[in-house]
């Protein structure tokens, strides 16, 4: 019994939690706008590579981009901020596009 009303449970949650995603990208759809469209431009006319950064949690999530980027053919890799500080930086070259991942926009 107990089984059973954990499994209900578990599927309203589950419910409720796919809704709550649902409404915050149906919210994102109303930001796009002219900065989205520039970062795309900025993107497809890139004559380098495309770095991405970040720290932390933000840096798995910057290796991830930077690897479905790469696997799908676009020239990327993750430079990790505190690595570029001590000599990666060097890896950045004038024509590349870095995309630098924040959780909080402070970094």
């Amino acid at each position: 019994m107990d089984k059973i009303l954990a499994s209900k449970t578990a599927l309203e949650l589950a419910k409720q939690v796919l809704a709550i995603e649902a409404e915050a990208i149906q919210g994102l759809a109303a930001r796009l706008g002219q900065s989205f469209l520039d970062a795309v431009a900025l993107l497809l006319n890139c004559k380098g590579r495309v770095i991405v950064s970040g720290i932390g949690k933000s840096g798995h999530i910057a290796r991830k981009i930077a690897s479905t980027m790469a696997s799908t053919g676009t020239p990327a890799y993750f430079v990790h901020p505190a690595e570029a500080s001590h000599g990666d930086i060097g890896m950045i070259a004038r024509d590349d596009v870095l995309i630098a991942l924040s959780n909080s926009g402070e970094s």
